[in-house]
């Protein structure tokens, strides 16, 4: 299903770049009235092409986030959305990387102070600290 969506438009977008190199080549080497009606059936056929083209999108499997359609909307320049994203992104993770290493820090001071506080629990904090990937206690 997906592929015939996708094979049907790209066909229909072949279509209309060939309207519009033929419509081109017409209004380059105009010859007069018997130029008009050439011209006249390619027009009508770009048009057909576009309408179809502009049915069959809607049935195409892709998703645009409604932000990045916003945005060129507006006459802004997708490259610029994607890197603020990315940017935005890269931020997100160094803040997360930052609060991970915290919490391992944090999670072996809690394993010391607990095994030299409470002796009998040395082997349960071992294994704990052991299967969160941190070191054992000494």
């Amino acid at each position: 299903m997906a592929n015939d969506a996708m094979d049907k438009i790209e066909k229909q977008l072949q279509e209309v770049i060939q309207d519009l190199y033929v419509l081109s080549v017409q209004v380059h080497a105009y010859q007069g009235p018997e130029t008009t009606e050439a011209m006249i059936y390619q027009i009508k056929s770009l048009t057909t092409n576009l309408i179809e083209l502009s049915r069959a999108a809607p049935h195409l499997p892709t998703t645009i986030p409604p932000e990045v359609i916003e945005y060129v909307e507006s006459g802004r320049n997708p490259d610029i959305y994607t890197r603020e994203f990315v940017e935005l992104v890269q931020k997100n993770n160094d803040h997360l990387r930052g609060k991970m290493l915290a919490f391992r820090g944090f999670r072996d001071v809690l394993a010391d102070e607990i095994s030299s506080a409470l002796p009998e629990l040395r082997d349960q904090v071992e294994r704990v600290v052991q299967e969160t990937g941190g070191r054992a206690p000494p």
